[in-house]
């Protein structure tokens, strides 16, 4: 085992199949794809491999088995799984109707935590919408009837989207995405889906465990961004706001408006124990620094991952840049 201190890192994105997907993942990525459509990019999963630094080679979950303390810090160094998983979706097609289990259900199930994510619009074509949970006043009886009839679609809450929004998803809110958007999902590291409806595609629902995951009433919907307190120096041209705080993770945003700027990061106030932070670069590029480490270079669509035993590091733009930072809770 490599006992060197543990330095942050960036992750390999892994590009998944999936049938609603893309052909062409231009301008995020030049990956190459053959015959079948990527629909997911997974940027923090468990099978990512670690790009730069010493441990280059290793799987991210390698790397939380291995060093879960000097990763997680204490508070999170006993978890089965590194906490959050951060992805991007292509939907050329619509996503199935689904819904996601809570904590209590999916440890009923096996699994040591539900599901409850958010959506950061980083694209949008004029006239974008996801579906976000029912229309008021709708029973579960209705909506098992109108998984039946294939009419579930006329439950479902449509939601207008536009780039940079932030949408909250918890657990249990029926929901479903579709064409026109290219959104960076941050999740509790859980596979656990329930297909309600598929628009006649040949795959598996999931109707006895989906109906008893939905919630008729949930927290789900657009989040105002807050501005982060200054809590520290900022760099000229840099702003940063919280886009949405749960329990199970908070993500802020921060731009730097100049070339050759750098910005300094340290843990939101608060958060004592030390914490893993995932920094995912939404437009621009630059360089991640910490103490005595080579620097890291980032580009749009990357995601580096900065563990809780780096108490400070700073990010210098070689051009403007965007970065949304995932804190699990």
């Amino acid at each position: 085992m490599d006992m060197t201190t543990l330095t942050p890192f960036r992750l390999r994105p892994w590009f998944r199949p999936m049938v609603w997907g893309v052909l062409d993942l231009a301008p995020w990525y030049d990956h190459k794809i053959s015959d079948q459509p990527i629909g997911e990019v997974w940027l923090s999963g468990n099978d990512c491999v670690v790009d730069t630094g010493p441990l280059a080679g290793k799987t991210l979950d390698a790397v939380f088995h291995e060093r879960g303390e000097e990763l997680l810090g204490p508070a999170g160094a006993h978890q089965e799984r590194f906490p959050l998983l951060m992805k991007i979706l292509f939907p050329r097609e619509k996503l199935s109707v689904q819904v996601h289990p809570g904590d209590e259900m999916a440890r009923e199930h096996g699994e040591p935590h539900g599901k409850t994510e958010c959506w950061y619009v980083l694209d949008a074509e004029p006239g974008a919408t996801v579906a976000l949970g029912l229309r008021s006043g709708t029973s579960l009886r209705e909506v098992k009837v109108a998984i039946e009839n294939k009419t579930l679609e006329n439950l479902l809450q449509s939601v207008p989207v536009k780039k940079d929004e932030m949408i909250f998803v918890d657990a249990g809110t029926v929901h479903a995405i579709f064409p026109g958007v290219v959104i960076l999902e941050t999740q509790q590291n859980s596979d656990m889906t329930y297909r309600l409806y598929d628009y006649g595609r040949p795959r598996e629902l999931h109707l006895k465990d989906g109906l008893q995951a939905i919630r008729l009433q949930t927290e789900a919907g657009i989040v105002q961004p807050k501005m982060e307190p200054d809590n520290g120096p900022r760099a000229a041209g840099a702003g940063r706001e919280v886009l949405v705080q749960s329990k199970y993770f908070r993500v802020d945003h921060t731009r730097i408006a100049n070339a050759k700027t750098t910005e300094n990061f340290s843990l939101p106030e608060g958060k004592k124990s030390g914490a893993v932070q995932l920094i995912f670069v939404a437009a621009g590029a630059g360089e991640l620094h910490s103490k005595g480490e080579a620097p890291i270079p980032l580009r749009r669509g990357e995601l580096a991952v900065v563990p809780a035993c780096t108490a400070e590091w700073s990010l210098t733009s070689s051009e403007p840049m965007e970065i949304l930072r995932a804190i699990p809770e």
